[in-house]
């Protein structure tokens, strides 16, 4: 329990108002929580959230040592209230959620701390009690995987450091195998093939250049598809990225000239379709190690997708995707 005495410059202002210059880590909606459940209180009384404070006023704050804290990066988590994640799969060691087009992973994605991923999925396992930040030394949950802001899909997160070290190692070696769901203009011939040519990332316009041969800097990349669907002018497609490189499927479609539906950076925002970002989703995971995974073993040949797909819903509804 903390105690906060009001001095003549807190004066005048309402409890709630003050809470949240006072205590900037604790969410709005939990303040309001633990008033009402009086782990704040006044003079040692239950209050109102709209009460005036004055001058002398000595305030008990029944909370979490936490939210004392100074806003930082790595505690970002804590100004979550209510966690917002779509659980695909959960375990004691990992959690696969499927993550929404338009949320960014990181808050160096361009995403305001406390309003990314990793900051939902931290403050799900802290408030579930399996994650005690003042019990460890140095591991946080964290992203085993990425996707760009405006691609959804699904995202694997360890909850402890065994799971993290495992499960990086095991991406390294593409024991992982990732599927994506694409729509794209026109339809690619042959129906299934694969795309192969050379890409390399010009971090200025962070945006990556596609060429057919080697260039300097440049490095390999592949990606294997098979045309599911056609209709209208699109097609859908299913996508294996055998390398893993920046933008990959997006950079290569459109040099094949079969740019991805609502892709600004590297096709075209075709007016006659309303998207504001690119039809690309990663929609199936499937855990194939080929070498010891020591924790995580269970975990092969186990596969996990996500169900609905908006883009596949909207545009291609009588498409069954097996």
């Amino acid at each position: 329990m903390k105690e906060l005495t009001i001095g003549a410059n807190d004066a005048g202002q309402r409890l709630d108002r003050f809470l949240a210059k006072a205590v900037p880590l604790l969410p709005a909606s939990l303040a309001q929580k633990y008033i009402r459940l009086k782990r704040i209180k006044l003079g040692g009384a239950r209050v109102q959230r709209d009460t005036r404070l004055r001058e002398g006023d000595v305030l008990q704050l029944y909370i979490n040592d936490e939210f004392f804290e100074k806003p930082r990066e790595d505690n970002a988590f804590l100004t979550v209230a209510s966690p917002k994640l779509n659980i695909v799969y959960e375990d004691e060691n990992i959690l696969l959620v499927d993550k929404r087009p338009g949320l960014a992973v990181h808050p160096h994605d361009g995403a305001e701390y406390g309003r990314t991923l990793i900051d939902h999925i931290q403050a799900y396992l802290y408030q579930k009690r399996e994650w005690r930040p003042r019990e460890e030394n140095a591991f946080t949950p964290a992203l085993c995987n990425r996707i760009d802001r405006n691609t959804g899909g699904i995202v694997i997160a360890a909850k402890t450091a065994e799971a993290l070290r495992v499960m990086n190692q095991k991406i390294k070696d593409r024991e992982l195998d990732k599927r994506y769901l694409a729509i794209v203009e026109g339809t690619p011939k042959p129906r299934e093939g694969s795309l192969q040519g050379y890409l390399f990332k010009d971090a200025r316009q962070n945006r990556v250049f596609v060429t057919d041969k080697p260039q300097p800097g440049a490095k390999s990349c592949r990606t294997d598809y098979r045309v599911l669907a056609t209709r209208n002018g699109l097609s859908l497609v299913e996508c294996e990225l055998i390398t893993g490189r920046t933008h990959q499927i997006r950079a290569q479609f459109a040099h094949a000239g079969h740019p991805l539906l609502g892709d600004g950076k590297y096709g075209k925002l075709d007016k006659r379709f309303d998207r504001n970002y690119q039809a690309l989703y990663s929609y199936k995971l499937t855990f194939r190690f080929t070498t010891d995974a020591g924790a995580l073993g269970y975990l092969d040949g186990r596969s996990f997708r996500v169900e609905d797909v908006d883009f596949v819903r909207e545009y291609f509804p009588e498409t069954v995707i097996k």
